[in-house]
């Protein structure tokens, strides 16, 4: 299964997540969108089952010298989120990343501010909330995004994403009560080969997208 774009990808996952909401399993609902990939699927999401649409800001914590590279994650001002069998492998400590961390502590603060502005953060408690991305790699950075929503109390947590590696799929069923996925191919690589069209989500963008779609 390939996707021609992010906007495909978000209405066919949309389809799977009403099937939820038709059930009653998604009660007073809020689509939280992983900026910036996850943002245009996350849109679809929101439209389908008529809910809120806002954003949850997390950061990977990229290697040093290889920060494509994720080892772990922040959200909000919640501890950094670590790969434990990855940080083992490479011989790596926590010390030693903390200026990446303090970096992507600064970028998020940024992305924060600029997306949203002096709109209050929405309400978590006691809803259900779907936690939408554009794909799960190696899901250090959903796992992060997830910890901080059970933080604040939901009455169901979802993850959903169209594309993702079956093990970070698995890994993450632990941190959210249902992941919806829609393909888990076993030869994963990188999400953007699962997408014809994958270019870079700008600000722009988000922005035009938060500013058009209700927030919650």
């Amino acid at each position: 299964m390939r996707f021609a774009d992010r906007t495909q990808a978000g209405r066919e996952l949309a389809a799977s997540l009403d099937d939820l909401r038709r059930q009653e399993e998604l009660a007073d609902p809020l689509v939280l969108a992983l900026p910036r990939g996850g943002v245009p699927v996350a849109v679809e999401v929101a439209r389908a089952l008529h809910a809120p649409l806002d954003v949850l800001v997390a950061r990977k914590i990229g290697l040093p010298g290889r920060p494509e590279y994720g080892v772990g994650a922040i959200a909000g001002e919640d501890p950094p989120v670590y790969d434990r069998t990855a940080l083992e492998m490479l011989g790596l400590t926590e010390d030693r990343l903390a200026s990446q961390v303090a970096h992507e502590r600064t970028e998020l603060h940024r992305r924060e501010a600029l997306y949203r502005g002096d709109r209050p953060a929405p309400r978590v408690a006691d809803r259900a909330v779907i936690v939408v991305d554009d794909g799960l790699a190696t899901g250090v950075t959903a796992r992060a995004a997830l910890r901080r929503v059970r933080g604040q109390g939901p009455a169901r947590l979802v993850l959903a994403a169209p594309v993702g590696a079956p093990q970070s799929v698995t890994a993450l069923s632990s941190e959210a009560d249902t992941v919806v996925c829609l393909h888990q191919p076993a030869a994963f690589e990188a999400v953007g080969l699962w997408y014809d069209d994958f270019p870079q989500t700008t600000d722009e963008e988000v922005l035009a997208t938060l500013h058009a779609t209700p927030a919650g």
